[in-house]
């Protein structure tokens, strides 16, 4: 009964927590095919593959050691790939949801700082995934913002879930034997402020693209410019040619000039989340483009970044009060999923926080004080530690908060199965051998 329990506890904080993936070396193999249709997405069996081979190396399962491990977890991937596509296709049609491109730049970079750490290095990361970093963020982008609209939608399903007291007690009384050790906990706040290229930067990129933009005109050959500037290492060796697109799966602002300019006209630089673009559409058919481009992102100078660290120290010296910080944080901070609430990060364990380069100082911050500016590859954070309470054995006196959260999150599991089922039912799912 005790195992029973604990599977069940186990399984619901997987389904209801954030995975960051990794990747064994059979990834570097591209597989081809489709393993299952739901309802007009598809899943390949390379996204598969990929998917089940970063969630093994996060979870430490060799498929040469132990296969039939390894098959599970590749059926479980499956089972919740299907389920994150029925939930899109709901999500779609949801005009409530909205995701925005900054919101999915962001869930990018948390996703690739994740498989830094796990790697160990950059190079290493590449090696994992069998592909460029830069390269693999391109291609990650529309399945992070995929995620991202099948989260909103079934987090606006789930917010009418509830938990009241007896429902907590119930929940302790009955798993309170296989609930496990809490680790300590504090509750942090942050105020992020990104690196960013200067003026200089940003117009030495825009004339250099000008430039490149003048050249063609004047007999250039495009893609012998796009091999020796364009920094999109997944087209550059193509001559930028990126090949027929669908409307829709472009980021919006490179999307809407591909579609609009006339076939063998050059874009003026294009500013997108990746950098700047000049663009050139080859051919259309319907709701399809043939584009190719160069892609320059500009570079951020030391005076760049001295100035942003400088200004953040301007702020740590500045704030004295709990008040003071969360009025900042609205002003100033680009985290547009926590500036609204104070930089609010909530409880978080220190020992496993997410960004290596924060963890590293936690035990080092001082309550209700901010502190020194932090660097990562966001940008550079200003902390708050708030609040802190001791770990140990599950008591709803000291850790109310946790089981209460326990509580909801089974609640909200039963629920979401029930909903995943009936949704299931309504929506042409076909899987392929």
């Amino acid at each position: 009964m005790k195992s029973q329990k604990t599977n069940l506890i186990v399984l619901y904080l997987l389904i209801f927590s954030n995975v960051g993936y990794s990747q064994a070396d059979e990834s570097k193999q591209v597989i081809d095919g489709v393993v299952a249709i739901v309802a007009d997405n598809i899943i390949l069996k390379s996204e598969l593959a990929q998917i089940v081979n970063l969630t093994a190396m996060q979870q430490n399962i060799n498929p040469n050691q132990n296969m039939e491990l390894y098959q599970r977890l590749q059926t479980q991937v499956l089972q919740s790939l299907i389920d994150q596509k029925v939930v899109l296709e709901l999500a779609e049609k949801d005009t409530n949801i909205i995701v925005k491109d900054k919101e999915v730049d962001s869930a990018l970079e948390v996703q690739i700082t994740n498989i830094l750490s796990q790697a160990g290095s950059e190079e290493n990361a590449e090696e994992m995934l069998g592909e460029p970093l830069r390269d693999f963020k391109r291609e990650y982008w529309y399945d992070v913002r995929d995620r991202l609209y099948a989260d909103k939608f079934q987090q606006s399903k789930l917010q009418g879930v509830s938990v009241n007291r007896t429902d907590v007690e119930s929940f302790y009384n009955t798993y309170k034997d296989s609930l496990p050790f809490f680790p300590p906990k504090i509750k942090l706040r942050h105020i992020l402020l990104p690196l960013k290229p200067g003026e200089k930067s940003l117009n030495t990129t825009i004339i250099l693209l000008d430039s490149l933009r003048n050249e063609v005109y004047t007999g250039a050959d495009f893609s012998e410019l796009a091999k020796l500037y364009s920094q999109d290492p997944g087209s550059k060796n193509r001559g930028g040619d990126l090949g027929f697109t669908r409307r829709g799966s472009l980021v919006s602002e490179f999307e809407e000039v591909a579609f609009t300019l006339d076939i063998g006209e050059i874009s003026k630089p294009v500013k997108t989340a990746f950098g700047y673009h000049i663009i050139q559409p080859l051919e259309k058919q319907g709701d399809k483009v043939r584009v190719r481009h160069i892609l320059i992102t500009p570079p951020i100078s030391e005076d760049d970044e001295q100035k942003v660290y400088d200004f953040a120290t301007t702020i740590k010296d500045s704030v004295k009060t709990l008040n003071e910080f969360i009025a900042l944080t609205e002003r100033h901070s680009v985290d547009e999923q926590t500036n609204k609430s104070g930089g609010d990060l909530g409880w978080i364990n220190p020992n496993t926080f997410a960004i290596p380069e924060i963890g590293q100082v936690l035990q080092y911050l001082e309550l209700h004080e901010c502190s020194q500016p932090v660097k990562t590859s966001l940008g550079y954070h200003l902390l708050w530690l708030e609040d802190a309470k001791e770990g140990g054995y599950p008591n709803l006196e000291k850790h109310w908060i946790d089981i209460e959260a326990m509580a909801l999150n089974k609640k909200k599991m039963d629920w979401y199965q029930v909903f995943i089922q009936n949704a299931r039912e309504k929506i042409y799912i076909s899987l392929k051998n």
